[in-house]
């Protein structure tokens, strides 16, 4: 195992109850886990949601903790997203204070990113600006030289590419997944 610490990826499907995220996050850090980003969203069942979590770790702390987490009864299914099989996105909001002077600049900046002028007032504006983080690194680095008033981005969230043919698997409950053969019970069968 590669015991060089990267950014890691983590997707957890997990029952939507009151504190679940609280087990899952207190998971983290009683292993000595510090989570970079943070996201909990809906699916398409409203009886599962979603928990994003990025850290950095070494293979060895991934398999630690991806292990760790499968074991709580709330996980339905936990799997990392990997960069070259998934897409990352995350939103941003930013706050700049601004004068008549410097509008345009900033008005040029945001459309070369694709952001959104989403507010402006005589002193200020809010943009929006959503894709992968790197591209919200770099335009808050052509930003830099601005007077940024309040910065607020939501972490990472992300999905694999493509279907495949059992991801949905661990999401069916298991009275589906593995009905009862009644065929052989004596009771049952009609034979």
């Amino acid at each position: 195992m590669d015991k060089t610490p990267k950014k890691e990826v983590i997707s957890i499907l997990v029952d939507n109850q009151a504190n679940v995220l609280d087990r899952v996050v207190g998971l983290f850090g009683r292993r000595g886990f510090t989570i970079d980003s943070l996201t909990v969203s809906a699916t398409d069942n409203p009886k599962i949601s979603r928990i994003t979590i990025v850290f950095t770790g070494t293979d060895q702390a991934l398999y630690q903790i991806m292990t760790q987490t499968e074991k709580l009864e709330v996980v339905r299914e936990i799997f990392t997203l990997e960069a070259k099989n998934s897409i990352y996105r995350e939103l941003l909001l930013l706050k700049v204070r601004t004068g008549k002077n410097d509008r345009a600049a900033i008005r040029e900046i945001v459309e070369i990113y694709r952001g959104r002028i989403i507010d402006l007032s005589k002193d200020s504006m809010i943009i929006e600006l959503t894709g992968p983080p790197e591209k919200l690194d770099a335009f808050m680095n052509m930003m830099a030289d601005h007077d940024i008033a309040e910065v607020c981005r939501t972490g990472i969230t992300g999905i694999e590419r493509g279907l495949k043919p059992d991801s949905r698997a661990s999401v069916i409950p298991d009275s589906i997944r593995n009905p009862v053969d009644n065929s052989l019970d004596p009771e049952t069968s009609s034979g």
